[in-house]
C-alpha cells in the first residue's frame, strides 16, 4: 500500500495573514510618524482659543532640541526663519516644561530683536 504524495504546503492562508499584519503596521506607523514632537506642556488655569491667523510652530523638547515646523533647527537657522516670518503670522511656542530656560530666553531675544509680537505659548489645561 502506497500513501499519496502531498503536493506541498499551502501558503495562501499564511500570505493572507501577513498582508493583514502589514496593513495594520502601516496604518499604525502613519499615526506615529506624523512629525509629532513629544513635548509635555506646562499646566495653566487660563487658556485662550486658537485664532484663524496663519500659524507657524516652534517646539522645544525636553532635551533642548529646537524644531521649527517639525524640522530640527539650530539657533542661527531659527533666527533666519523667524526673520523671514511675516509679522502677521502667529508663532505658536510649544516648550516642554522640563526644557532648559536659557533656550527660551534665546528664542525670546530673537523675537525681540525682530520685533515679532504675535506669539502664543501653548499650555495644557490644569485639572
Amino acid at each position: 500500500m502506497r500513501l499519496p504524495k502531498k503536493d506541498g504546503l499551502n501558503v495562501i492562508p499564511l500570505i493572507d495573514v501577513m498582508l493583514v499584519l502589514l496593513a495594520i503596521v502601516l496604518s499604525v506607523s502613519t499615526f506615529i510618524a506624523q512629525g509629532q514632537i513629544k513635548v509635555e506642556l506646562p499646566n495653566s488655569n487660563q487658556q485662550s482659543m486658537p485664532s484663524d491667523a496663519p500659524t507657524s510652530l516652534l517646539s522645544i523638547d525636553k532635551e533642548g532640541n529646537i524644531f521649527f515646523e517639525n524640522m530640527p533647527v539650530d539657533i542661527p537657522t531659527l533666527r533666519d526663519k523667524i526673520f523671514a516670518l511675516d509679522s502677521k503670522v502667529l508663532l505658536k511656542l510649544e516648550i516642554d516644561k522640563d526644557s532648559r530656560f536659557d533656550i527660551f530666553v534665546q528664542v525670546a531675544d530673537i523675537l525681540k530683536e525682530k520685533g515679532h509680537e504675535n506669539v502664543s505659548i501653548a499650555t495644557s489645561q490644569q485639572r
